[in-house]
């Protein structure tokens, strides 16, 4: 009876796809026999590594011998390579042409009606759906910088949302920088974003003092809060605001702590230590909670555990115990 060959001889293989451990130590094992295998010597663990190989075509099956042949390393290598270069001026001819064939959608993305108002002024968007939008838009059109200040909590719904747009600005070669108050990253889905941002090269500092809401995208157009409940943003095209208001960043960002994220973990410092920290330079519980972005309530919470911890009776005594942990400047 005519031996078969373990494997059916096909091709697919995915041009210039490299075989694995498996397929490599076959091919090894297969020069050691001299460069050929009878198809009856093909073990069944080798059947998909030998499948590997015949479609990148280090092997061949040869059915006038009942064996597969190894085949040179360097002529597969020249034969990939070549496939590989045809693959690369396909795709750059693609994006060559890709602009243009969104050309129509560019167009009617461009004409979409968006808020309008004097020019060089600024625009009030009310509602936060439209805010949402129109910070969405921006953030897509946006091709260098943004700048952003974001105090208090936000909700874990939007950091699900900003985080999709932040990782993708900023794989797009734009950098993010972002200042916190230390109670913005007091929550898990907040280290959560924060983290991952981190990792795909956002910058993060945290400062311990009140500072209000802004987004700067570009250096071109700023976003403000323009109401108390943040219903009402005030988007800024003036140049002269717009330097005011970077100049306004780049202090808060100069003065405020680089926050470290390990694995799993939050802020360089806790909302307690900064609470403990707050207290040794004197600082009230009211100021503290200013300060920090809380309220009173938390804050003496906060207090009421460093008490029994140092063992403070007063919130003078307790200041004075951790003056020795103080490393603020």
């Amino acid at each position: 009876m005519t031996a078969e060959p373990a494997v059916a001889p096909h091709h697919g293989q995915p041009a210039g796809e490299e075989p694995d451990e498996a397929a490599r130590q076959l091919y090894l094992a297969v020069l050691a026999e001299g460069g050929r295998i009878p198809y009856s010597g093909v073990r069944e663990a080798d059947r998909e590594p030998l499948r590997q190989l015949i479609a990148i075509g280090l092997l061949l099956a040869n059915p006038m011998d009942h064996c597969y042949t190894a085949v040179s390393p360097r002529s597969v290598s020249d034969r990939l390579g070549a496939e590989l270069r045809s693959e690369a001026t396909r795709l750059l001819v693609r994006a060559e042409s890709l602009p243009g064939s969104l050309d129509g959608l560019t167009r009617a993305y461009d004409a979409m009606p968006r808020p309008s108002g004097p020019a060089g002024g600024a625009v009030h968007v009310e509602g936060h759906v439209h805010i949402r939008q129109r910070i969405s838009q921006l953030v897509s059109d946006c091709r260098s910088e943004v700048l952003t200040a974001q105090p208090g909590h936000r909700p874990a719904e939007t950091l699900q949302i900003a985080l999709r747009q932040d990782v993708q600005l900023l794989q797009r070669g734009c950098s993010l920088r972002t200042v916190y108050q230390p109670v913005a990253l007091a929550d898990r889905p907040a280290r959560a974003y924060a983290e991952e941002v981190t990792r795909h090269g956002s910058r993060i500092r945290v400062l311990d003092e009140p500072f209000q809401r802004l987004i700067v995208f570009d250096r071109t157009v700023a976003v403000i809060s323009a109401s108390d409940d943040h219903s009402t943003a005030a988007f800024i095209t003036d140049p002269a605001a717009i330097t005011f208001l970077v100049g306004a960043f780049e202090r808060d960002w100069a003065r405020a702590d680089p926050a470290g994220f390990a694995a799993g973990g939050g802020p360089a410092r806790s909302v307690p230590d900064r609470v403990g920290r707050l207290l040794a330079r004197g600082l009230t519980q009211r100021a503290v909670a200013t300060r920090l972005g809380l309220s009173e309530r938390t804050v003496a919470a906060h207090i009421s555990r460093l008490r029994d911890r140092h063992g403070a009776q007063t919130l003078f005594q307790l200041g004075w115990l951790m003056r020795g942990a103080r490393d603020d400047r």
